[in-house]
Parts: C-alpha cells; sequence; structure tokens
C-alpha cells in the first residue's frame, strides 16, 4: 500500500521519531510504513492519519 507519509512528514519537518512517539510505535515501524514493506492496522492508519489532520484515504493510498 502507498502512503503520504514521509511526503507529509517532510513538509511539516517533522523527524521518523517525533512522528513514531506521538502515534505510539517505533521508529523502525514508520520507516517500514514509509518503504512500503509494512501495511498500517486501521488503528494506527487512523492516528497517523488524525496526527496530520488528514483522512485515512488522503494519506494511505489503496490500489486493488
Amino acid at each position: 500500500m502507498k502512503t503520504k507519509i514521509q511526503e507529509l512528514r517532510k513538509a511539516g519537518k517533522i523527524s521518523q521519531a517525533e512522528l513514531a512517539d506521538a502515534v505510539e510505535v517505533t521508529r523502525q515501524t514508520i520507516i517500514s510504513l514509509e518503504k512500503e514493506r509494512y501495511n498500517a492496522s486501521l488503528e494506527l492508519a487512523y492516528k497517523i492519519a488524525r496526527f496530520f489532520g488528514k483522512t485515512i484515504e488522503e494519506v494511505f493510498l489503496f490500489e486493488e
């Protein structure tokens, strides 16, 4: 699943560690999400989207 996490994070000048702390995961999880090696759970997707003030669909691009 493609994400806009890295783009949003860089636009807001937020480090991977800061985002990880805010959504209660490890920095490694954020790295894996950005590199599209890991799909977020619904709960984590919601937390990340809410952190950026976006909807889940604006952050996570679902392609069938």
